[in-house]
């Protein structure tokens, strides 16, 4: 069997297809994975539409299911019409069940693999070079607002004692990209039509990104590039919006020598927001379609969820199942690598009060078009009203 994906799931990494193999012996699961999600959501669409080359079970992201579900729901298998539909329903949250579904509820094409509750990472040793509050509580208590967190960033940024070339936050699409999933809307309104220009969610962040810009506390990099990932382990920036995979993003890049140098701060500013998660659904042409299903039933059950959180590695994957949420054992997980932080606690506490706006069709193009722009108003000079224009010119380009 064949498994796409993008990125690190974990689930090689945390046995899971070693586990399912002493289940079924006669199976082997290859992974046939792409880097970046962009990439390989449109080498996905090109297998749809040639109705060939396509995975036993892929993987779908969040910023993309909108689509999957609008444009692609007859070419995978319809979960929601499954024998066990009613049992797969009740065991995740009914925004994520949601999330993949059609507006009637009569169809799901996928299954939820994770959600991205959201903190803030830390390196307690940048804040305490600089002279500034370094410990978990009293961060939480400096970082309550997105003005919290700014004005905390201009006194790291005035340290004379600061690691030099080291700025406060990573970048204003850092704060951007969390910051729009604390609005009533983010980029779509309820039926998926894009309202970027109303939305209350892209006029707040937009406007906490752009002055934490000019207040000169970013570090100015592009996230998901080689220099940003260069920087988690080269001390470019202090802290980092947050969401639970980002977890897993750190340790790939930072490397085991920096175990024990980062820490979570258990708060978000401006309230809990969730960013990312994906799901894995059955293309209707799998060449293993019913092997696809167990699978794919089997790595997003309570158990395989649990595994995922609890794990040594600790890659950041927060339970979508709500089954696997309450179990004893995920509330009290905690990360040796950030300094031993009880990450059950700090993100159950997060998921617990999570707003969820809608989705929509165009939802990472548009993300992808602002966070474009932000990175022009730090590295360029771009004027926040003239890129906003920019992002929503170009945002025209792709929703029409």
């Amino acid at each position: 069997m064949t498994v796409g994906l993008f990125g690190t799931f974990g689930y090689k990494e945390d046995g899971l297809y070693d586990a399912y193999k002493q289940l079924c012996p006669n199976i082997t699961i290859k992974e046939d994975v792409i880097e970046q999600s962009a990439d390989y959501w449109t080498k996905l669409k090109t297998h749809l539409a040639s109705g060939s080359g396509l995975d036993d079970v892929q993987a779908i992201e969040v910023g993309f299911v909108a689509d999957v579900v609008a444009n692609h729901a007859s070419q995978f298998v319809n979960f929601g019409a499954e024998p066990n539909a009613a049992d797969l329903k009740a065991s995740f949250y009914d925004w994520k069940w949601a999330q993949a579904s059609t507006i009637d509820g009569a169809t799901t094409i996928g299954l939820g693999t994770d959600s991205g509750p959201q903190a803030i990472c830390y390196r307690p040793d940048l804040l305490k070079k600089a002279g500034l509050p370094s410990t978990p509580q009293a961060v939480a208590a400096k970082w309550t607002t997105w003005e919290d967190f700014i004005a905390f960033g201009k006194q790291y940024e005035a340290s004379s004692t600061k690691q030099s070339g080291s700025n406060f936050v990573d970048s204003a699409a850092s704060v951007f990209s969390t910051a729009v999933y604390q609005g009533t809307q983010a980029y779509a309104d309820d039926q998926g039509k894009p309202i970027v220009a109303t939305s209350d969610g892209v006029q707040n962040a937009w406007k906490y990104a752009t002055e934490a810009a000019a207040a000169n506390i970013t570090a100015k990099l592009q996230q998901f590039t080689p220099p940003w990932n260069k920087a988690f382990s080269s001390g470019s920036f202090a802290a980092i919006a947050c969401p639970t995979w980002m977890m897993g993003y750190i340790q790939g890049q930072a490397g085991d020598a920096y175990k024990g140098k980062w820490d979570v701060a258990p708060v978000l500013p401006g309230g809990a927001a969730n960013w990312g998660g994906s799901f894995l659904g059955v293309p209707d042409k799998a060449k293993n379609k019913a092997a696809g299903i167990a699978l794919a039933e089997w790595l997003t059950n309570k158990d395989q969820q649990v595994t995922m959180w609890t794990s040594p590695k600790q890659g950041g994957h927060w339970p979508s199942n709500q089954l696997a949420a309450a179990d004893p054992s995920v509330a009290s997980a905690t990360s040796a690598y950030f300094s031993n932080a009880p990450v059950g606690t700090i993100f159950g506490a997060i998921s617990s009060k999570l707003k969820m706006p809608p989705i929509g069709l165009y939802d990472t193009q548009i993300q992808n078009a602002l966070t474009t722009q932000l990175t022009n108003v730090e590295t360029k000079g771009t004027s926040p009203d003239k890129a906003f224009k920019d992002a929503l010119a170009a945002i025209k380009q792709v929703t029409g």
